[in-house]
């Protein structure tokens, strides 16, 4: 590909001539490609047995659940057990600032930056349901993406909000554990996976990105609780967005030190060099280089703040209350008590005719532009609940009473919004593929009524 004289001539002087024919060279090959499994739904052995071999290759090195897709492998978004939430197809580099932060169930984690969803399903995928997400991103329409990842990905515990850093600092003051700031930056990490990129850096450079993520990072660490961590990561080789920025951080946040990362073979040390100061514990940060290992570019860092913060599993606030329409529709419909589905100590609370389970308070929430404040359950139609595309993903098949299970094939047709026909319970069904959930349909003589969400629907 075509690289700007001007990244040309930066990088050279970054790698040396030897270093630089190599990085060249990589970036005429193809970009490898890769998906992640998603632990709330299935394992890897699991999704190998159901999908086969011959599209998938080797573990991703840095992220146990990432596995490479064979050159030939098609196009996996189509998939039925890709709209079943049951992996996120990711870049393979991108898959490390998830994986590095020691996310544990029972945790109150924040992603900052968090569309379009790479990150913050891999983090709810961690918490196992148990503890807090909070997935922010700055872009109301990038934020839309973002919550669907999460609902299909079944994640239950999570609040989808679209704010500035400093209003949500202002909220949510030393309140998280765990911090994922995967920051705006130049992108230079991207330019063969998209080449469009190479002009947004002709036209902004990286001067203007290093100012955004000197302003991004001090509220990250305002809302990052004593003896928790925050972890910092761009898709820029550029020192002026990494080291430097670390280095300028550090010195104005001194309650804050760096955590050496480990590096499976190919990741490279950070650079202390490229900072002033050359601070020794730079090396602990991951450089990811295309000419080294099978991935695009990228750069995590993993600070911790000094002190101990409160428990890690210290999440609700608040405790359950009753809600009759909720507990009617849960009483007809799933076969388990429905405190065993939905998060821990969790409230159930009616706004409008949406009803929610939520974790957060309102007092909290309120006056944020809040996408999601928890799980959308239903809405209250007619003093009866019609259950939520979102509930749907959050079960496993055995938790609905009544089960429409559907070959690979049927689901396909499904996935388009057809009505089915067939020998189904009347009533709400919870529509699986190969017993992986899909969505609902609702039934009535032979025929099962698609209640697919009309904005998933796959139309070709």
């Amino acid at each position: 590909m075509k690289l700007p004289e001007a990244y040309q001539k930066q990088m050279r002087s970054l790698l040396g001539a030897e270093e630089w024919e190599a990085y060249e060279a990589a970036m005429e090959e193809p970009y490898a490609k890769a998906l992640r499994v998603n632990t709330l739904k299935t394992m890897p052995g699991e999704l190998r047995e159901k999908m086969g071999e011959e599209d998938l290759g080797e573990a991703v090195p840095w992220c146990p659940l990432g596995i490479y897709l064979k050159e030939e492998a098609p196009a996996l978004s189509r998939h039925p057990f890709y709209a079943a939430g049951l992996y996120y197809l990711q870049e393979p580099s991108a898959m490390a600032p998830a994986s590095f932060l020691p996310v544990e169930p029972g945790d109150r984690v924040l992603d900052l930056c968090a569309a379009p969803g790479g990150k913050s399903t891999a983090l709810g995928a961690k918490l196992g349901g148990k503890g807090l997400l909070v997935a922010n991103d700055i872009s109301p329409s990038r934020a839309k993406a973002l919550l669907r990842n999460l609902e299909v990905f079944g994640v239950a515990n999570g609040v989808v909000v679209s704010e500035a850093p400093h209003r949500l600092s202002a909220r949510f003051p030393g309140f998280f554990q765990k911090v994922l700031v995967d920051a705006p930056c130049s992108g230079e990490g991207m330019f063969r996976k998209d080449p469009s990129i190479a002009k947004n850096w002709l036209q902004y450079g990286n001067a203007y990105y290093a100012k955004l993520q000197r302003e991004i990072l001090p509220e990250a660490a305002k809302m990052t609780a004593p003896g928790g961590y925050l972890l910092y990561s761009t898709c820029t080789y550029a020192p002026e967005e990494d080291e430097q920025t670390l280095a300028w951080f550090l010195k104005e946040h001194p309650d804050f030190h760096l955590e050496a990362l480990p590096k499976p073979e190919g990741v490279a040390d950070g650079v202390p060099e490229w900072a002033d100061p050359a601070l020794a514990d730079l090396k602990g940060c991951a450089r990811f280089w295309p000419h080294r290992l099978r991935g695009e570019g990228h750069f995590v860092a993993l600070l911790r703040r000094d002190g101990e913060g409160a428990p890690g599993r210290e999440t609700a606030e608040g405790a359950a209350k009753p809600c009759k329409i909720w507990e009617d529709w849960a009483r007809e419909n799933l076969a388990c008590p429905w405190q065993e589905i939905l998060p821990e100590d969790c409230r159930i609370e009616i706004s409008g005719e949406k009803v929610y389970a939520m974790l957060l308070s309102r007092e909290r929430l309120g006056g944020l532009r809040v996408l999601r404040p928890g799980l959308l359950l239903g809405e209250a139609r007619h003093d009866r609940l019609e259950p939520s595309q979102a509930l749907a993903m959050v079960l496993s098949g055995n938790q609905a009473r009544r089960r429409a299970d559907l070959s690979i094939e049927e689901a396909r047709h499904y996935l388009k919004g057809e009505t089915l026909s067939g020998n189904f319970a009347l009533g709400w069904n919870l529509v699986t593929v190969q017993g992986y959930p899909l969505g609902w349909g609702k039934a009535t003589g032979e025929l099962l009524k698609n209640k697919y969400l009309k904005s998933w629907r796959i139309m070709k």
